[in-house]
């Protein structure tokens, strides 16, 4: 996707302040991470705000971009939020971001499938208590029933197809439970959103190789009426663009 085109993209989110770029040395203990910075003579360790294997995002001597951190009780200043690939493409790290992506796409009601819901909270619980689901979203002028929304955060690009998950996930899994025990149910609907922090593929597919088991899930939620969404986004260093909806790799 050229400068061009990527003007035309509507903005999410914006990175404010600005992000600060580096040269990754190493990460480790999955949330840590030492980088190269300008002006500093030493490693710098910085926050990695991603539980998952990110194959492909956290590779020696890639550039990546950073953001301050506000607490000023923070134990480390900066926060690793993109990735730069050799060709050029920005991947959003930051799992943390997705729902708040989400809750953008929401509000532009972006995503066909789901702008009758004119309504959403954040992080409700349900499941008889077990789980919280990233939205709910509900119409409280018609009788349209309540949608039970997960959003995924997609990094993973093998060949064209743009993946999930990464790494092995029980909570994914357990996630898509609920969703196929609500869906059965008949009173509310149930939906997961595979939010890909990154433009790059021609769509999206399960990673069934590296997780078994969430592949089987997400199979018996679909066959219970959950519905599978996908979407794009293009990353740049000021801000978080719709890229549009990404195809589903037919079976």
């Amino acid at each position: 996707m050229g400068k061009v085109e990527e003007r035309t993209l509507p903005i999410l989110d914006r990175w404010d302040p600005p992000l600060r770029p580096a040269r990754l040395i190493r990460r480790y203990k999955r949330f840590l991470a030492d980088v190269e910075m300008d002006g500093q003579a030493d490693p710098v360790t910085v926050h990695c705000p991603n539980p998952g294997a990110m194959t492909g995002c956290a590779e020696p001597g890639m550039r990546v971009l950073l953001a301050p951190v506000a607490n000023p009780k923070a134990k480390l200043p900066w926060r690793w939020v993109l990735s730069e690939t050799v060709e050029g493409v920005m991947i959003g790290i930051d799992t943390t971001r997705a729902n708040r992506i989400a809750a953008a796409l929401l509000a532009r009601r972006a995503i066909p499938e789901l702008a009758e819901w004119p309504e959403w909270r954040a992080e409700v619980v349900y499941d008889d208590g077990n789980s919280r689901v990233d939205f709910l979203l509900t119409d409280p002028r018609t009788r349209c029933p309540p949608l039970y929304l997960e959003v995924k955060s997609v990094t993973l690009r093998r060949d064209d197809r743009l993946q999930f998950p990464d790494a092995p996930t029980r909570r994914g899994t357990r996630h898509l439970r609920a969703l196929a025990r609500i869906a059965a149910g008949g009173e509310a609907r149930a939906a997961v959103l595979y939010l890909a922090q990154r433009d790059d593929g021609a769509c999206f597919s399960l990673a069934r190789d590296i997780d078994p088991a969430y592949a089987l899930a997400h199979e018996e939620a679909a066959r219970a009426g959950v519905m599978t969404l996908a979407r794009q986004l293009r990353l740049t260093q000021t801000a978080v663009h719709d890229a549009g909806p990404l195809p589903l790799e037919e079976a």
